[in-house]
């Protein structure tokens, strides 16, 4: 992994100025408001977020958790409506239309669920990829050696000929990641890559993700529900209520048999303003509701249910122990 929570957790604490500084995408307090109607709908309320470069991370959460909304803004197709989005050397809430032009064309790649919105049906795979390379006045012959070079890394060399009637559905999303891969971005985008594709063939798409990332050193952000991917990265952030809730860290572990696999532990994500989002089965199991008790233990917080059962009043004071090497 090529970037840690305990290592972003001391950059915050030596330079709370500069969060997120040695990280390549950036999302910092990310607000996205829309307003239909005149109902006012918050899609992001104060999301935190942090990918290395190099980094494949998967991004899960139930509809309208605002998952969606973050990789629209991360690709430049929205903006955020308060808060700092940066990717590499990119302000994404600062973007004149040039630049967003140059953005997307040049920093980010992004592949949709739906295969058909991903590529010309009238081209080739071929010429799919070298549409991109295209547009950016890349030279012919140098054009049709990175094509060349894509489609090997996505397994589909002997189909470069074929147009996407001609290729499966797991064979079109290949392609599109050759098309999104093309001008060497910095970040590559996917929105439920493998949502509308059986397990075999999602995880043949999920290789060529991983190969991007392993192959090409290209940044990957996966919104996804298929468990089988996110089941597969170092790192899986759950956003819930429109804020990064959870994560799943997982490391690679030898047995005392000698036989590998991985570890996976889950981490409550505390944002800058020290906020905690309690899983609801662990509300429900302890009943806690609008506000709690908190009491500072020797190596950790205990967070308890606030037992007077009043609706008005003076909440409880949190709760201190004193350290073994003076007050805490």
């Amino acid at each position: 992994m090529q970037h840690t929570v305990v290592d972003e957790l001391g950059a915050r604490l030596a330079a709370p100025e500069e969060f997120g500084r040695e990280a390549l995408v950036v999302c910092d307090a990310v607000v996205r408001i829309f307003r239909t109607g005149g109902v006012e709908v918050q899609a992001l309320q104060g999301l935190d977020l942090l990918v290395g470069r190099g980094e494949m991370i998967a991004v899960v959460g139930a509809s309208g958790s605002g998952k969606s909304t973050l990789l629209r803004i991360l690709s430049a197709a929205d903006a955020p409506s308060a808060g700092t989005v940066r990717v590499g050397r990119w302000d994404l809430g600062a973007l004149s239309a040039r630049d967003r032009v140059t953005y997307r064309r040049t920093v980010v790649g992004t592949v949709r669920q739906q295969t058909a919105r991903n590529l010309v049906p009238y081209l080739t795979a071929r010429q799919n990829v070298a549409l991109p390379l295209t547009l950016a006045g890349r030279p012919h012959r140098t054009a049709r050696t990175r094509v060349d070079e894509l489609l090997e890394l996505v397994g589909l060399a002997d189909a470069r000929d074929r147009r996407p009637a001609g290729l499966s559905g797991g064979e079109q999303q290949r392609v599109a990641i050759a098309v999104a891969l093309a001008n060497g971005p910095q970040v590559l985008l996917a929105d439920e890559p493998t949502g509308e594709l059986d397990t075999t063939t999602g995880q043949q798409v999920f290789e060529a993700l991983r190969a991007a990332q392993r192959e090409a050193g290209t940044t990957v952000v996966v919104v996804t529900h298929d468990p089988a991917v996110s089941g597969q990265v170092e790192r899986t952030v759950a956003i819930r209520d429109g804020r990064t809730s959870t994560e799943v860290l997982r490391r690679a572990h030898v047995g005392t048999d000698g036989a590998h696999g991985f570890v996976a532990e889950e981490y409550a994500v505390m944002d800058r303003a020290g906020r905690v989002q309690v899983p609801r089965e662990y509300r429900e199991a302890l009943d806690l509701t609008r506000r709690v008790r908190l009491a500072l233990e020797d190596d950790h917080v205990a967070v308890r249910p606030d037992t007077t059962r009043a609706d008005t009043g003076t909440a409880p004071a949190p709760e201190r122990r004193r350290r073994r090497h003076g007050a805490a």
